[in-house]
């Protein structure tokens, strides 16, 4: 009997004419097509994400909004309401405040600009002053008065093209109308039947996997609602405080510049600060530079005030993220999202530090220099004790 060559591995039968060794293996087609199979279907799969892309940002908003009004909703449920209509009254009561938010700065912009409009001749001869009293020109308002009809002429062609342009402007309405309602209806489902949602995905996991998710589920739900919640306390602090300050000083619209400044500063992170507070500086430069100071002061101070005292007692049982790690995520939210992202970051990071705390085993800290923390007073201590 033949024996097969030497270089044969063992269990490979050689062929005849001794070319057994080079015979593909019986595998390695089934191998390529296995491999072929999961490169289509995980580009299918991409493109599926791609073209779902909205449905599936949608579907989170609408999730976010449920978690957030969760908390009342069974707040009332545990009071005999039934969630149908308990979550109909929250939409109710989160509609007025949003109408009435936007009603308020809607007639402020309105005002001002009348108001800006009127007085336009006046601020042309005072910017032409100003200008020839600085840079030593000769410029008369009554030349550039001559000029303006040319530039709103200009400006009346630019809005007429624009108007021109309503089916695209419907088109975009009508998108941004569809989606809304969609949140809404969706929310409204997440919120209404949320045991029995809760139920229907729990029936298909294994019983050791059930309350893993109902845990995750109600640290979700406690993280988002209790940044909403605790967001509107220092929105409503906020706005308490600049009411007094702007009543006082006597600057015009203080009630509709107090809800701006609470609400823009608490529910937009990272630049809501500023935004809140460039307003009411510029109205009340209005009344004079000395009220703008002092609304500027006041704005300095009480932010410190909020920073350092009224938020971390507010925020310490619902939301505790240190403000870069915030930052971070309004950052990755805005680039992933756009401005649901940057509304959306902050309690779905929380909400991720918390299932870290919950579900990510710790361990003790080794002892070394890198690790020991600062005593009171930090550094600028430790060196005044040691000279």
């Amino acid at each position: 009997m033949a024996q097969p060559p030497a270089d044969v591995p063992p269990g490979i039968r050689a062929a005849p004419d001794g070319g057994g060794a080079h015979r593909m293996p019986p595998w390695l087609p089934k191998a390529f097509v296995l491999a072929g199979a999961v490169v289509l279907g995980f580009m299918a799969l991409l493109w599926l994400l791609q073209r779902l892309r909205e449905l599936l940002l949608l579907l989170l908003i609408s999730l976010f909004l449920s978690f957030a009004i969760e908390p009342a909703v069974t707040w009332l449920a545990r009071h005999r309401w039934r969630r149908g209509p308990a979550t109909a009254l929250m939409f109710l009561v989160i509609g007025l405040l949003v109408a009435g938010f936007l009603g308020g700065i809607g007639s402020l912009l309105a005002v001002q600009a009348a108001d800006l409009i009127d007085g336009f001749p006046g601020y042309v001869r005072q910017v032409t002053g100003w200008v020839n009293g600085t840079f030593g020109t000769d410029l008369r308002h009554d030349e550039l008065q001559e000029r303006l009809p040319a530039v709103t002429g200009e400006l009346s062609r630019h809005l007429s093209s624009l108007a021109a342009n309503v089916w695209g402007i419907g088109a975009t309405a009508f998108g941004v109308v569809f989606k809304t309602l969609g949140v809404l209806l969706f929310t409204f489902y997440l919120s209404a039947e949320g045991p029995r949602f809760r139920r229907t995905v729990c029936s298909v996991l294994p019983a050791r996997h059930q309350l893993q998710v109902l845990r995750a589920w109600e640290i979700a739900v406690g993280k988002t609602g209790g940044y909403i919640y605790s967001r509107g306390l220092l929105a409503l602090v906020s706005g308490i405080a600049h009411y007094a300050v702007m009543a006082a000083l006597g600057i015009p619209y203080a009630a509709v510049l107090a809800v701006w400044a609470g609400v823009v500063s608490q529910f937009i992170p990272a630049i809501g600060t500023y935004l809140a507070g460039a307003v009411p500086v510029l109205v009340a430069l209005t009344e004079g530079a000395s009220a703008a100071l002092w609304m500027l002061l006041f704005i300095v101070g009480y932010q410190q005030l909020e920073n350092y005292l009224l938020q971390p007692r507010i925020t310490a049982r619902t939301v505790d993220v240190h403000p870069a790690v915030a930052f971070g995520l309004v950052l990755a939210g805005a680039a992933v999202a756009g401005p649901i992202g940057v509304l959306l970051a902050v309690p779905f990071g929380a909400t991720v530090q918390a299932f870290a705390g919950a579900f990510v085993r710790r361990y003790g800290i080794a002892e070394h220099p890198l690790t020991e923390p600062d005593p009171p007073g930090g550094h600028w201590w430790r060196w005044l004790r040691r000279h």
